[in-house]
């Protein structure tokens, strides 16, 4: 497995982005008007979301600690943090950092591509092996991932390279009209969960498809909840595309719930 230094930096990422995210999901009305730069309520709540899902996965993955386990956990966490500070750097002239909350953004996603770059050093310098041990899933059962991976990935890239006014930028699925900063940050999110899924295209372990679905979960629970609370904001009627926003974490997490009650959640001991 890699180096002790990545995982103490692992559960460092767990802390900071559960204190980042618990006070945005908890304040998003005080918070939004002092962020990183100019979002809406409902937009730093989802954010808070995200930093309540990343807390999760890293702290589920720095307990369990396995390569072959929880590598792909990592890949997302990773590629999460040096993209978000990489939209950061091109948006440099939007950035905010006159309140502790944007200075504790900042500090998180650098201490994400420490971890990051830590990593990886440890990855090329150990090699650990992530060869398949216990129940393999079949090939029919792992389209889903492929599914996941074409539609996460889809919405990512468009994130990352649509302008604003372009097709579901306007409201069309997200209710509220984001910045191109917004768009980008959101992109790199998706971007980021969808190359995370991409080794299961091979890798057959059952145990760490579980793994990285029970990881992850926490993003699924805490960004449904945030639309929840802003449910009022989404005009089903004039602009069904919010039905989508909805849908696709429905489709996804509900039926997790019971494959987890079936296979358990990935853990060491299954």
């Amino acid at each position: 497995m890699l180096s002790t230094t990545s995982r103490s930096l692992t559960y460092l990422c767990a802390l900071l982005y559960g204190v980042l995210g618990i006070s945005l999901f908890l304040m998003p009305e005080q918070l939004s008007p002092v962020f990183a730069w100019k979002v809406t309520a409902f937009m730093t709540m989802t954010i808070g979301g995200w930093c309540i899902g990343n807390a999760w996965l890293a702290y589920i993955t720095s307990r369990r600690w396995e390569w072959k386990l929880v590598y792909s956990s990592l890949i997302y966490l990773w590629l999460f943090g040096i993209g978000e500070l990489i939209v950061l750097f091109f948006f440099r002239d939007k950035l905010k950092l006159e309140h502790p909350i944007a200075w504790l953004y900042l500090i998180t996603l650098i201490v994400n591509v420490l971890a990051a770059f830590v990593g990886v050093f440890d990855y090329l310098r150990l090699r650990p092996s992530n060869k398949l041990s216990g129940t393999a899933i079949t090939k029919i059962q792992s389209l889903p991932a492929v599914a996941f991976v074409l539609f996460v990935g889809f919405l990512g890239l468009y994130g990352l390279t649509a302008q604003i006014g372009d097709i579901g930028t306007n409201g069309g699925i997200f209710p509220e009209v984001m910045s191109l900063f917004t768009l980008r940050s959101f992109g790199v999110f998706y971007f980021a969960l969808a190359l995370g899924v991409i080794p299961y295209f091979w890798d057959r372990s059952l145990n760490a498809v579980l793994h990285h679905s029970f990881a992850a979960y926490g993003l699924i629970v805490f960004i449904t909840a945030a639309a929840f609370v802003y449910i009022g904001l989404f005009n089903f009627a004039e602009r069904p595309g919010g039905l989508a926003y909805f849908g696709a974490y429905f489709a996804v997490g509900i039926p997790l719930i019971f494959i987890f009650r079936k296979f358990g959640t990935g853990s060491p001991k299954n």
